[in-house]
């Protein structure tokens, strides 16, 4: 793949673009993997959420944002819907993996 200002077309710049997403997306997947994994070391639902490392995970993508003159702003709503998403599928795993509650 050419670096962008190599690039001789709008189909070239497409089709790196597609690249990448293809790989973003590949990369996202794999994280999914770990989301699930990290589900194991869970004692609790309550657990799943872990609002602390939330806070300090979007910080530090911020950071990263910047360090790539991308929007913090920005990165930060799209890893907190990201986030959102996997911890919504990390509970349903853990919740798979956990005896029901007996009733009272």
């Amino acid at each position: 793949m050419s670096p962008p200002e190599n690039c001789d077309s709008l189909g070239e710049v497409r089709a790196a673009i597609d690249a990448i997403d293809a790989e973003v997306i590949r990369l996202l997947g794999r994280r999914a993997g770990f989301v699930k994994a990290a589900a194991r070391f869970k004692t609790s639902e309550a657990d799943v959420a872990a609002p602390g490392r939330f806070s300090a995970m979007l910080q530090a993508r911020r950071e990263w944002a910047e360090r790539e003159g991308l929007s913090a702003d920005v990165i930060e709503k799209v890893y907190r819907d990201l986030v959102n998403y996997f911890i919504a599928c990390e509970k349903e795993h853990w919740q798979a993996k956990s005896p029901p509650t007996p009733l009272p």
